[in-house]
């Protein structure tokens, strides 16, 4: 995509349900209070069309040395490939962190919402309910 007026952080949201693990690349995360976020998740993404209210996901921001993992979860689906092989990840509740991110975030789903223009993307409101941060520079979605 060309349009890059604004320029966020890139995060893998992940978790763990029905047994499965489940990860994506996400570009468009925003605070929007001391303990909320959002985050917008496309149509096209197994993970997000799984993703309920009540559910718990992790959110792991990732570090400038992490443009890989941001590829890595981006490329494929999670109900073709496992992509967690040979990926160190902890799990807190179902939600899935990867401790060498700049921020990990272990966060309860809220809501999910279906705003009007974008209805067949998820709208993803959660409260954070345990964080851990390190120094690193995030990785932003005008690097990849």
């Amino acid at each position: 995509m060309s349009f890059r007026a604004l320029d966020y952080s890139v995060s893998v949201i992940a978790l763990k349900k029905d047994e499965n693990l489940y990860g994506m690349t996400c570009a468009w995360t925003m605070q929007v209070d001391f303990d909320k976020m959002v985050c917008l998740l496309g149509s096209q993404s197994h993970t997000g069309a799984i993703i309920k209210k009540g559910d718990f996901v992790g959110i792991s921001v990732l570090s400038k040395n992490q443009k890989e993992l941001a590829i890595h979860f981006g490329e494929n689906h999670s109900t073709e490939k496992n992509k967690f092989e040979e990926i160190k990840y902890h799990i807190k509740n179902g939600a899935i962190m990867l401790p060498s991110s700049t921020r990990t975030l272990c966060c309860r789903v809220l809501d999910v919402l279906h705003l009007k223009g974008i209805e067949e993307d998820s709208l993803i409101y959660v409260e954070i309910l345990d964080k851990k941060e390190n120094g690193d520079d995030f990785l932003h979605y005008s690097e990849l």
